[in-house]
This record gives C-alpha cells, sequence and structure tokens, in this order.
C-alpha cells in the first residue's frame, strides 16, 4: 500500500516541503530509501525499524521503498525519522491515511520510540505559514520554537505512541499557543555598562555606534578594557523589532543552537571570534552550506579580538558582507544566500607589544616590527570601519571612584530614541539605521550647510580621505545629530564623527 506523508526541511535559510512516499507490498523483506538522502536520512530505517518494534508497534515484513521528494534536493539530518515512521504505519494500515493530509511533521526518534529535538523548525514553521498545510507535529522540546507562529498548529509530542494515538483518533491534542510578548520579557541581559569604570569617550563612541548601528575599531594596550566594553555593546542596542527577531533565530536554528530553555533569539546575538578561525567557519560553507559566525551574529556583535592575528583572507571575507548585509556561498547546483546584517567591533593593539605611545610602559618594537605589524590590515577593510575608537589605559582613581557609572538601561534609552528618529525617517524603505544609508540617500538626508561644507573640504583634504570615508564621517555626523534630537547636522556633529577616524589621521604612524 502506498502511503504520503509530509515534512520540511532547510536550504540556506529557507525551508522547503518535501513529500515522504513510503510503498509497502509482498516481497523479500527490505527497505530502501531513495530521493538523495545523506547518511543520517539513510540510517533512519534502522532507528524507525527499532522504535516502532519497542513501542508494540508492527513494522512490515516485505519490501519497503522510501522516497523522499523533491529528489533532486540533497535531504540529511535525521528529521525526517518521525515522518518516515509515520508513513510505514500508514501504508500497513495501522494508522489512517487521511488524517495525514493535512499535516507535516518533522523529529528524531529515539530507539525507545521516544522524540529528540531537530534544527530548523522555525524556518519550517514560518514556510507552512504560507503553504496549504497548516498543522506541525514536532518533538515537544521544538514546541515553542515554532508555537510563536501565527497562522500554524503546532501539536508537540512526546513519543511515536502519542502520535500513533492521537492520529487514530484515540487521544486528543491541543495545538500550543505562545505568546511571544511574554517570552519576550523573559530574557535578560548578563552584563551592564554600570560595571565599566572610567572610558569616557569609549562610551561615548560606542552609544553613536549602537545608535546608528555603526562599525568600530578600538586601539590600545593590553588591560585597557577592549574586550570588556565590546561585551557591553548589544545591551545598549536597540531592541530587536519581530521581523529580526524571527530572522535571527533562524539562523540560530539550522544551526541548531536553540533550546527548549531559549526558543527565540530576542537579544541582540554577541559572537566572539578567535584569531584561529577558518574563512569557511566565518563565512559559512561545507558540502551542504551552512551558516557561519558572521550569519550568527546577524542583527547584532561580531567581535573579532587581536585583529591583526586573523589570516588575512579570512578578514577579506567580511568586506562583501559588511556591505551587502548578506553573504552567498556558491555551489554548483545552487547558491545559497544566508543572513549577514552585523555590527563588526574589532579590537587590536598598536602595535605587537601592546604598548607603543604608552605614558607608563615602555615599548620595545622596533618601526619594521610595528609597520609588519599594521600591514596586515588591509586599507579596504580599515576604509569599511566607521569608529577608530583609541583605548587608553584606565587610570587608578577612575577605577576606585564611587562615582556613578550609567547602566546601560539609561544608555539605551537614548539609543531608542535616536532609533525611532531613523525609523521615521527611513519609513517604507528597506533601511533601518543610518549606517546603512546608501549614496542617494547620504545627499538626502545628510546635506551639510556652508559652513560645514568648509569643515569637510579642510578635512577631505587633510586626511586624504577616500570616497567611503567621506561618506561614513556623514553617516556618523547624522547619528550624532540624530543623538541630539537636531534636524540638521551642524559643525559640532561634524567635528566629532572627524575625530573618530583617527586611522585617517595615522596618529599610530
Amino acid at each position: 500500500m502506498l502511503s504520503k506523508v509530509y515534512s520540511c526541511t532547510t536550504y540556506g535559510t529557507e525551508a522547503y516541503l518535501v513529500e515522504i512516499e513510503v510503498d509497502s507490498k509482498k516481497g523479500f523483506p527490505s527497505t530502501t530509501v531513495v530521493g538523495l538522502p545523506d547518511t543520517a536520512v539513510k540510517e533512519s530505517k534502522e532507528r524507525v525499524r527499532s522504535a516502532l518494534r519497542n513501542c508494540g508497534l508492527e513494522y512490515p515484513r516485505g519490501k519497503i521503498t522510501i522516497n523522499l521528494a523533491p529528489a533532486n534536493i540533497k535531504k540529511e539530518g535525521p528529521l525526517f525519522d518521525l515522518p518516515i515512521a509515520i508513513g510505514i504505519l500508514a501504508s500497513s494500515k495501522q494508522i489512517p491515511t487521511e488524517a495525514l493530509r493535512t499535516y507535516a511533521f518533522m523529529g528524531e526518534l529515539a530507539l525507545d520510540g521516544t522524540l529528540r529535538p531537530v534544527k530548523g523548525v522555525l524556518p519550517a514553521a514560518l514556510f507552512l505559514k504560507k503553504a496549504e498545510i497548516k498543522n506541525l507535529g514536532i518533538p515537544e522540546e521544538n514546541a515553542k520554537e515554532s508555537a510563536v507562529v501565527k497562522g500554524v498548529n503546532t501539536y508537540p509530542f512526546k513519543s511515536l505512541v502519542e502520535i500513533k494515538n492521537f492520529l487514530s483518533g484515540y487521544s486528543e491534542a491541543e495545538p500550543l499557543k505562545i505568546n511571544l510578548e511574554e517570552l519576550r520579557r523573559s530574557s535578560a541581559e548578563e552584563v551592564d555598562f554600570s560595571e565599566v569604570k572610567g572610558q569616557f569617550f569609549a562610551k561615548r563612541a560606542l552609544e553613536i555606534a549602537a545608535a546608528g548601528f555603526h562599525n568600530l575599531i578600538f586601539i590600545g594596550p593590553p588591560g585597557s578594557g577592549k574586550t570588556m566594553l565590546a561585551k557591553r555593546l548589544p545591551t545598549i542596542l536597540p531592541g530587536m523589532t519581530d521581523e529580526e527577531v524571527f530572522e535571527t533565530t533562524k539562523v540560530h536554528s539550522i544551526a541548531g543552537l536553540l533550546s527548549s530553555a531559549h526558543p527565540l533569539v530576542f537579544n541582540r546575538p554577541f559572537r566572539s571570534i578567535h584569531h584561529t578561525c577558518s574563512d569557511i567557519a566565518l563565512a559559512g560553507g561545507g558540502q551542504t552550506p551552512k551558516p557561519g559566525e558572521i550569519s550568527l551574529a546577524h542583527n547584532g556583535v561580531l567581535f573579532l579580538d587581536e585583529l591583526p592575528e586573523f589570516k588575512r583572507s579570512s578578514l577579506e571575507v567580511l568586506r562583501q558582507p559588511m556591505e551587502e548585509g548578506t553573504v552567498t556561498i556558491g555551489r554548483a547546483t545552487r547558491n545559497v544566500t544566508f543572513y549577514s546584517r552585523f555590527l563588526l567591533a574589532a579590537a587590536m593593539n598598536p602595535c605587537p607589544c601592546g604598548y607603543y605611545s604608552s605614558k607608563t610602559h615602555p615599548c620595545k618594537c622596533t618601526p619594521y616590527q610595528i609597520t609588519k605589524y599594521r600591514s596586515k590590515l588591509s586599507g579596504p577593510l580599515l576604509d569599511r570601519i566607521d569608529l577608530h575608537i583609541e583605548i587608553p589605559q584606565v587610570k587608578y582613581e577612575h577605577m576606585v571612584s564611587e562615582r556613578h557609572e550609567e547602566s546601560s538601561a539609561e544608555i539605551r534609552e537614548r539609543v531608542e530614541k535616536a532609533r525611532t528618529i531613523q525609523l521615521e525617517r527611513f519609513k517604507g524603505s528597506a533601511t533601518y539605521f543610518n549606517a546603512h544609508l546608501s549614496h542617494k540617500m547620504i545627499k538626502q538626508f545628510c546635506a551639510l550647510n556652508d559652513e560645514c561644507n568648509v569643515l569637510m573640504k579642510s578635512a577631505f583634504s587633510d586626511l586624504q580621505l577616500s570616497a567611503r570615508s567621506h561618506d561614513k564621517i556623514l553617516k556618523i555626523s547624522r547619528t550624532i545629530a540624530d543623538l541630539d534630537g537636531a534636524p540638521d547636522i551642524q559643525p559640532l556633529h561634524l567635528t566629532e564623527a572627524i575625530h573618530y577616524r583617527s586611522l585617517d589621521r595615522e596618529v599610530f604612524s
């Protein structure tokens, strides 16, 4: 007998429907899985066989053919265990086939028939929202992840027996309902800016970076607080919209980084990368493309500590995603595009020993060593970093001071006001932050008065700015004006923005 069961899987960040056909008939006992399955899918027949028998259900004796359609796209992972088991039960008349027409199923089977969580549930639920099938049966641990999608009924199950009884009409199940705002309120930040002593100039620069989503680089000696500041940057970024939450969670779901305790990503991600990270781990890829670190940092912060220690090829991988907000992985049969709209926060020492221009520690590096160290960073990459922040060593009096330090909540309040101004300004467009302004939009929203034009012309000539650096300064000026609530860019805003281009001024050469 032939049965059909629906499931979903992902390719890149998008899900698509998979139709699982199971044909059971008399013949020499065998089970064949076709439809371009990977090793995990081929092994599912053994997991399904053991699960059915350990649950007291019958595994048909005869020839069983399982086809995963469409057959021209590779299927991978254990998420097809559950739909394959249901298809076998239907083909052997242990459950009615009529019950399967409006359901899709995803889940891995343990040998005792219990269900284990799988990857890619949220993208699947978002896909089904637009499809004709509106019911999704999944493991209980994945339920919250998909239940937030309105328009799709999520049915959580603990075991194969529960599903068999439900489809046979022996028991009832109610779709899980989750309130998105309740989940959002339950998420909390673990670090705060109130813990940072001193570094007032750096905090101001970070506030500007958060308000306009500007890339930045910290330059300072060891122990000056570069990493500490970077880790607290997400705490002052504007809260994510529902659309941003779903986009970010989709990437983390595909990567298998979600849990039942944290089914959605509400706090902006912070990905700290070690300099030994490979190009593929950074950008994504593999035989079946998976998201890399720059995609996992989507809508959040990608932190690269000790920037000159990274391989040149790894750093150059960042250039296109920083400009376009996406990264495309090319394959012979198909290209995959992942989200990669991140805020780059990088940190570096001014020299190999870290104490160049320090007032407390003598620098032991030769001019040749310093030049070689800095030359590891290409001009085009530095050109794409908006804010260059000099981090001095923390003074003793600041460390022991009882002065009240602003909390992340206080800083974020100002950032949110600037974000509201930007959302109103860019209403109806795909732009949300000043950092993402196109050249055409810069002309429209970053117009300078005569006094500012004279100042900009002088800076362009004296600092030998590139066209991209010129635009970066205008974007930063626009953000500073938004923080001040000013409708137009003033000379004070422009002067401060120019000050944040220290590498253009060759302060460290």
